[in-house]
């Protein structure tokens, strides 16, 4: 595992927010899910991720996401992201995710727009 990939929780005016740094990819992404899917089944309908760490994405990635936005919206919550590198940006932009995904600039507006 890259020894650079961390993940972190905390919770901001009461939302879940989880914070990835480093590169998610396939050997980086099943511990980013299984947190995902913790605060799905502990009753977290809402979640925010920061990507703001986030140096490089694959598409085992992308599916972690996109697996965690089925759920969320499944229990009437939704997935917003943070995320601001443009790089990291160019990839939702290509797979078309930006029109699926709410994505903000910062944590605050994104829990604001959740709370």
């Amino acid at each position: 595992m890259d020894q650079s990939f961390q993940i972190a929780d905390e919770e901001v005016n009461g939302v879940p927010v989880v914070s990835a740094t480093g590169e998610i990819d396939v050997a980086t992404a099943p511990p980013l899910r299984d947190r995902l899917q913790a605060l799905a089944t502990s009753g977290k309908s809402t979640v925010v991720v920061n990507l703001l760490g986030v140096t490089f994405l694959d598409s085992t990635a992308l599916g972690v996401l996109v697996g965690a936005l089925k759920r969320c919206r499944e229990s009437g919550g939704d997935l917003p992201l943070v995320i601001t590198e443009p790089r990291i940006l160019k990839v939702f932009e290509i797979t078309g995710l930006t029109g699926v995904f709410p994505i903000y600039a910062s944590v605050d507006d994104a829990v604001r727009s959740v709370a």
